[in-house]
Order: structure tokens, then sequence, then C-alpha cells
């Protein structure tokens, strides 16, 4: 039998235990308008972004059930895009997409996901600039409100929680 490219050999060598299927839904080129960066000439006019996600559930069960409530909607993670495009409040695009990431690993569930934000034509000489980044859900604790107060500080540190408004004076 003749020996394997050593590339070949590293994917098949994996167990399956170690990475269990996943379904992956993806937003692919994504374009949106807004001011981000570190340059003052970044700073006062919307710029144009593209962005890919990628998000793995394990097997999502909308294969079996068709049902949408089963599976990450996309519909719905362009929405929340759209309203981060218009209020993110970060500088750097590395902070963005981990904001994005953070999103889609709490509030819909993905266990793995990838992000790419792009910058196209930031520079005359090149067709674009970006970053790239890859995440994954923290295991679950099986104790009961373990962590619970450390992933909420979590959620308020990325912005993906509401400050709460005070409650009226009587």
């Amino acid at each position: 039998m003749p020996a394997q490219p050593a590339s070949m050999a590293r994917t098949t060598a994996r167990p399956h235990a170690a990475t269990p299927p996943m379904d992956l839904v993806f937003i692919e080129g994504y374009t949106g308008q807004t001011i981000i960066g570190i340059h003052e000439s970044e700073l006062h006019r919307p710029q144009p972004l593209v962005i890919d996600i990628e998000a793995g559930l394990p097997r999502a069960g909308a294969c079996r059930t068709d049902d949408i409530a089963d599976t990450i909607d996309y519909g719905v993670v362009r929405d929340r895009l759209d309203a981060l495009m218009r209020d993110h409040g970060v500088q750097l695009l590395e902070a963005l997409a981990e904001r994005i990431a953070q999103m889609l690993l709490v509030e819909f569930g993905a266990a793995r996901v990838r992000v790419k934000v792009v910058k196209p034509r930031k520079f005359d000489n090149v067709a674009a600039v970006g970053v790239q980044i890859e995440r994954q859900a923290e295991p679950a604790n099986t104790e009961p409100d373990s962590g619970r107060g450390a992933q909420v500080l979590r959620w308020i540190g990325s912005g993906l929680v509401p400050q709460a408004t005070p409650a009226p004076k009587r």
C-alpha cells in the first residue's frame, strides 16, 4: 500500500471522539458600513466591512426535525450583525470579531465559531486587510449556579447584555 501524503495522514489519524461531527451554518460576504479604526481618517465616516461567519453545531436537530428552532437562524444572525454595525463601540477589528464570536456562542448556542472581518481596499495597493478568529464554547458546568456570575460579567464586558435601567422612583 503506498504511503499517504503527510496532510492526509494527519486528518485520518484523529479519533472521531475528539472531534464530533459539526453542522455548519454560515454567512459569507455580509457587507456593512460602520465607523471603526484607530486613525483619525477612520473616525468620522463609515467605511465598508465584509464579514464571514461560520458557526458549528454538533448534529443540529433541524436535520431531523426540519424546525428552525433546532438550529441557528441566519436571518436573525444577519439582523444582529446589522445592529452591531450601528452600535459596536470598539476600535479594532479584533474586538469586533470577538463580539461577533461571543454573540454566536452565547446567544445562538454555537459550539464553535470562525469569524473573519475585512476592510476591503483599506490601502491603494492592498485588496483587503482584516482578522480571522476561531472560538469554542466553554464546557458546561454541571454544578448548579457554578460560574453563572462570571459568565454574566463576561457578557456585560463584551457588551452582549444590555445595562439594566433603574426602576422608577415612587
